[in-house]
């Protein structure tokens, strides 16, 4: 029979019931299998999107990256294998008036290290190794790692002049120690030692202040500069530029080639004024005594030679310098002053400018004659002739020769405080020359509103007699008195000192100061007879050109009396003065100032007992004056 499709009804419960399909509806299935679809629909969309989304997040991280971060990730990349070995410039020369070498500079070895190396494991292991080849505590290795501020390419020097020994314990260490390299460079060199040391000055690599200073001037860690001097007044034409070598390496630190270079610039060269032999003389002439010499061209002011003892080796400077070196150099007694630049009472040479004023004035004309004696009472104080007893009645010329006190006292007290100060003044007293030194001193030329000032009194006759006879407050710097003695020699005009050659500036600088003709004439006839019939008599040789000059014994308790001596030759047409200046020397200035000078002329136009043959063929080489010895004077 056939089947309806309905089941019959039956009693009890159906064993098939469980399975009972549903009627279809039409249009079921389609809305079913559309409800399937929309579930896988659903479940890619979500899937789509969030695999979306991670992209995203990774392509814009790739992004960042690349674009915005580019750059510096290629750097980062690059410094993994690329290192910077900067090259530090040649220093230009110094050089002599003559071409002779003054400074220049000497090959060595420094150690230079990568910065990055501090962050590896084994840092504090080679940090105490790097400290007992290179002889230096490990905490200035670190400390100079640390002051770097760049991205850690650029190689550090942490150690210059390198020994042998060094270099081989270096390389031996090589495998261990990774970002090291060893490399050639210039260290300043003086090869006359002390000679001139005070004019050359020295170099010497910036400290951490320093270096904060002049780095808006291109100046960076480890670079070596003048530190006084000549070295330092003309820094900007010796330094040069830096170079550096790019350098590629592999893992272990090796270098394996080099990537490009840019060639350092080196400084330029400077020609000094100064005469290396005449140099060389006024220091073994001065010997081992407290002072000061200085030569110069009295009509350009060129500076020809400059000394000043105690003195100092500037190449020790030039590696960093130890404790105990330093020590050494404190205790010979302030080597690192420039006495040549430094004040102080200018005695009898101060004469000139007294007779200048008495001369100009019209109230002491070149016929002038005063009685001297034994001393001149102001107010109560007496000015003591240095000789107790006076020189009768004399003029100018006379009283130059023997260094009067009581005749210039007079001269002073007539024409007055006032003058003396404006003519001091005027022959450049109290006030720099404008060498090119920075340890100059201007000195001192006091007046009545700064004693007030300072001491709250009134000025008085007795300043002003002090001030005729070159002592009390007066100050003067021994390349001041040479420099007014070279202008009475080249005819009444103030000159410029400088220490280059070819510095035509200077060289053209010539302030006139209006003297009257006799003026002129009776001081140089004075500063003759000092020489010819006074107390510098032992400087009147007859090898030499006609000498004219002035000695000064100056007071300075509570030690021995500085003496000075200064002149100019040859008297009819100077074309050289100098100035011989002893600390505490005591004696004279004739006798113990006078023969420095004498021998600094010597060289100067090569004569005397050094340059004369003996029947050997030989040049003897001995400095003593063969003249007799005079007594004591002024």
């Amino acid at each position: 029979m056939r089947h309806s499709g309905i089941l019959p009804k039956t009693k009890g419960k159906n064993k098939y019931q469980k399975f009972q399909v549903r009627p279809i509806v039409p249009g079921e299935k389609q809305k079913q299998n559309e409800r399937t679809i929309g579930k896988h629909r659903q479940s890619i969309f979500i899937m789509s999107l969030v695999s979306l989304v991670l992209l995203g997040g990774v392509g814009s991280r790739l992004a960042y990256l690349q674009l915005y971060q580019g750059d510096l990730n290629r750097e980062r990349a690059e410094n993994n294998r690329v290192r910077i070995l900067p090259k530090q410039p040649v220093r230009g020369n110094l050089f002599d008036r003559k071409g002779k070498v003054l400074a220049t500079a000497r090959l060595t070895h420094a150690l230079y290290l990568w910065p990055r190396v501090q962050h590896q494991p084994d840092w504090p292991e080679n940090l105490q190794r790097l400290s007992d080849i290179l002889n230096i505590p490990a905490s200035e290795i670190q400390k100079r790692i640390e002051q770097t501020d760049d991205n850690g390419s650029t190689l550090v020097r942490i150690a210059r002049s390198l020994t042998p020994a060094q270099i081989t314990a270096l390389e031996e260490y090589r495998d261990q120690i990774n970002g090291i390299e060893v490399d050639v460079e210039t260290l300043r060199h003086y090869p006359n030692g002390k000679n001139g040391a005070h004019v050359l000055g020295y170099t010497g690599e910036l400290n951490a202040l320093e270096l904060k200073e002049r780095k808006p001037f291109g100046y960076r860690l480890g670079d070596v500069a003048g530190k006084m001097g000549v070295e330092d007044a003309y820094e900007k034409q010796l330094r040069g530029e830096w170079g550096g070598i790019q350098l590629e390496v592999n893992g272990q630190g090796k270098v394996m080639k080099i990537l490009g270079q840019k060639i350092a610039k080196p400084g330029n060269d400077v020609t000094l004024s100064l005469d290396l032999d005449l140099q060389k003389t006024a220091e073994e002439a001065l010997g081992k005594r407290k002072g000061a010499v200085v030569a110069m061209n009295p009509n350009t002011g060129e500076v020809l030679a400059m000394v000043s003892y105690p003195s100092f080796d500037p190449n020790v400077f030039s590696t960093p310098i130890t404790t105990k070196i330093w020590r050494e150099l404190q205790g010979e007694g302030n080597p690192f002053i420039n006495r040549s630049l430094q004040a102080f009472p200018p005695a009898s040479t101060f004469k000139v400018v007294t007779d200048t004023a008495g001369l100009q004035s019209g109230k002491f004309p070149p016929k002038t004659i005063l009685h001297t004696a034994a001393y001149l009472n102001v107010g109560g104080t007496r000015f003591g002739e240095w000789n107790h007893a006076g020189f009768g009645s004399i003029g100018y010329v006379r009283a130059l020769a023997m260094s009067s006190n009581t005749f210039h006292g007079q001269i002073g007290r007539g024409v007055g405080g006032p003058a003396l100060i404006k003519w001091a003044r005027d022959y450049g007293f109290g006030s720099k020359t404008g060498i090119e030194l920075a340890e100059e001193t201007p000195g001192l030329i006091v007046d009545a509103e700064w004693k007030r000032k300072n001491f709250n009194w009134d000025w008085t006759d007795g300043d002003t007699v002090n001030m005729s006879i070159g002592q009390g407050f007066t100050l003067a710097t021994p390349l001041q008195v040479v420099r007014m003695f070279s202008a009475i020699a080249n005819g009444g005009y103030l000159v410029k000192p400088h220490l280059t050659k070819d510095n035509g500036d200077s060289q053209k600088w010539r302030k006139p100061l209006n003297l009257k003709p006799e003026t002129i004439k009776t001081i140089r006839a004075g500063l003759r007879a000092v020489v010819s019939e006074g107390t510098a008599r032992r400087l009147d040789v007859p090898y030499l050109p006609p000498i004219a000059g002035k000695s000064g014994t100056a007071e300075a308790p509570p030690g021995k009396s500085h003496t000075w001596f200064g002149g100019f030759a040859p008297f009819d047409k100077p074309e050289i003065a100098v100035l011989a200046f002893v600390e505490h020397s005591g004696g004279g200035g004739g006798s113990t100032a006078g023969p420095i000078v004498l021998q600094v002329l010597e060289t100067y136009y090569k004569a005397g007992p050094r340059y004369e043959k003996k029947e050997d063929g030989k040049t003897p080489t001995t400095n003593k004056p063969t003249t007799t010895v005079q007594p004591r004077n002024r």
